[in-house]
């Protein structure tokens, strides 16, 4: 199985009407995930001290991720605010990632070093790791990074040049336009493929030129918090670990069957898209990210939010 490392945020999504908090976040939620399919995991970020800091590091620690490069800082950690609307996560004004945003891993040599060990190195647009995306691109053997809906043309720009796969979340977005985005991410530099993810309608995957459309297995959703990462997460982990056996059989073989490494990716890339969407089903029924609430009180700011109602800009 291949390692994966998840590099920049993390958060707890604090529900507020239930006093609760879940550890989250999409870089830490791509190592928790794939260590739910068996692989070897690490995350590399900054946790505050406070007390959801404390909780998100002590609950993924008890999960078997290594956090044995992660920078301990004072002050809060990044909290995310939460409602639900019929089982479907809306987000409300947070802290903007707390300490994370304000002292983001600074990546030294011997960093670079732990992260060449890894197949998989995931990070993405709340991680404020922009400054670092050369030394990741440098180290890691394959570059993930996640924009969810937030990107605008010059920040794809900027980061395309460094990934092998980018990540994009697209609600109601019609398909002609996801595709014209998709395809301007492959043209600014990003080298191997684009996942599109739409909510319960789905999602989109270039990988190399060809085009994938993936239907999603639904069922009645109890909470979708960190569906989008837990397909993503799923659909790479297999399809990487998957590609280290791709081979061409020798010229005498014959051509019955499966014969040609082309062939055996795609058949991979349609498996691996029915495994992500299936774990990414199975992930609607928890609470939170993968669970592991912890009930806390709630601050003014807390209360403030819950009266203004304003959601996340």
């Amino acid at each position: 199985m291949i390692k994966v490392l998840g590099i920049g945020d993390n958060v707890c999504d604090k529900y507020l009407h239930i006093k609760t908090i879940y550890p989250g976040g999409n870089a830490l939620n791509i190592a928790v995930f794939a260590k739910f399919l068996g692989a070897d995991t690490a995350y590399l970020g900054t946790i505050g001290d406070d007390e959801v800091g404390q909780h998100v590091y002590s609950v993924v620690k008890g999960l078997g991720v290594e956090l044995s490069h992660c920078r301990m800082e004072a002050g809060e950690n990044g909290c995310a605010r939460v409602r639900l609307v019929d089982g479907d996560r809306v987000f409300l004004q947070g802290n903007q990632g707390g300490i994370s945003r304000i002292k983001p891993p600074m990546l030294t040599k011997i960093d670079e070093k732990y992260i060449s060990q890894f197949d998989l190195v995931h990070t993405s647009i709340y991680s404020f790791m922009e400054s670092e995306l050369p030394k990741i691109r440098r180290a890691a053997r394959f570059v993930s990074m996640d924009f969810s809906n937030s990107y605008d043309e010059d920040y794809l720009k900027k980061c395309c040049p460094y990934l092998d796969c980018a990540e994009i979340s697209c609600g109601d977005m019609p398909e002609e336009e996801i595709r014209r985005v998709m395809g301007q991410i492959t043209e600014w530099g990003c080298r191997h493929m684009v996942i599109a993810t739409r909510g319960n309608k789905g999602a989109y995957v270039a990988v190399d030129g060809l085009f994938y459309e993936q239907s999603p297995c639904l069922v009645k959703a109890k909470d979708t918090m960190g569906a989008g990462d837990s397909f993503i997460t799923s659909f790479l982990v297999n399809y990487l670990d998957g590609m280290r056996e791709a081979v061409d059989f020798p010229e005498n073989s014959g051509q019955k069957g499966v014969v040609t490494a082309e062939a055996y990716k795609d058949l991979l890339i349609r498996l691996s898209l029915y495994r992500a969407a299936v774990f990414a089903s199975g992930q609607c029924q928890r609470d939170g990210s993968f669970g592991f609430g912890k009930e806390v009180e709630l601050t003014e700011a807390d209360l403030q939010v819950m009266s203004d109602g304003k959601t996340k800009k």
